[in-house]
């Protein structure tokens, strides 16, 4: 017959996940199942910084508005 034990643990330096079971006698042979909790959701401008080309580009981008280096589209003029 399977038994189980529930816990909440943070995976630590190098993907380490340590558990801490003090009513299983040493040598129990155990399986591990490790469901991974949703992290909070994340704004738009982190989910593009995630990928280096998305990145570079955002990254220009802000510089271009910092040195007021702007091109003006009228959209009314492509319709």
């Amino acid at each position: 017959m399977l038994s189980g034990i529930k816990q909440n643990a943070i995976v630590g330096k190098v993907g380490k996940i340590e558990l801490s079971a003090t009513e299983l006698p040493e040598g129990t042979v155990v399986e591990s199942d490790v469901l991974i909790e949703p992290a909070t959701e994340e704004d738009e401008t982190t989910y593009l910084m995630k990928s280096e080309t998305n990145k570079k580009h955002l990254l220009k981008a802000m510089e271009n508005v910092d040195k007021r280096n702007l091109i003006y589209v009228d959209l009314d003029e492509y319709e």
